[in-house]
């Protein structure tokens, strides 16, 4: 997280926390809060599902952007509603960093999947080159995998398990954090897979 701190060249960095994946859930703010407390960010504020014009203007304003956990179909549907996905776009080109937890790092990536069916794909933010999926080895990222033969040919799918990360800079280099990553390819219909 430091890192992060570091990349913001001002002194008074604005930190917004979009929550539509969860429903707006105001205890995972507060957990966004403490942790941006934790790097000397104090200036954060929570964007609603339904964003009012001073929402829209704080995450214009806002260094950091974190997309929270929870549903993916649920925050996506709601991005398209609300005028979020092209902002969201816009803004990552302009220097903003956007933080995906779970869900929220789905929609980074170039689809996603409802929860029920992941034969069903959604496309998403397609800010990061791969399909990604959060903390489900549990399941050996059975529907990442999926997802990855069906869309077939040269799509890669990134597995980031629990308590890691992953951090993909814009020389589309992709480093894992705390934990290595798994990566998963098609190579002549077979599912192929190597460690990052």
């Amino acid at each position: 997280m430091e890192n992060i701190r570091s990349a913001i060249p001002h002194d008074s960095p604005k930190a917004a926390y979009v929550g539509a994946s969860n429903g707006d859930n105001p205890d995972y703010y507060s957990l966004f809060v403490a942790a941006m407390d934790g790097i000397g960010i104090r200036h954060c504020r929570m964007i609603p599902t339904a964003p009012a014009t001073e929402d829209l203007t704080f995450i214009n304003e806002a260094d950091i952007i974190l997309l929270a956990g929870g549903d993916v179909e649920r925050g996506w549907t709601a991005f398209e509603r609300n005028g979020l996905k092209e902002l969201l776009y816009r803004r990552y080109f302009e220097g903003a960093i956007l933080i995906g937890v779970s869900a929220g790092a789905v929609q980074l990536g170039l689809y996603g999947w409802k929860e029920e069916d992941p034969e069903n794909l959604i496309q998403t933010l397609r800010l990061v080159p791969f399909i990604v999926s959060a903390h489900d080895e549990k399941r050996n990222w059975a529907a990442l995998k999926k997802a990855v033969q069906i869309t077939g040919g040269n799509v890669r799918g990134i597995g980031i398990p629990h308590g890691g990360g992953a951090i993909f800079r814009m020389d589309q280099s992709l480093e894992p954090v705390r934990f290595s990553i798994y990566e998963f390819t098609t190579r002549e219909d077979e599912i192929q897979m190597s460690i990052l």
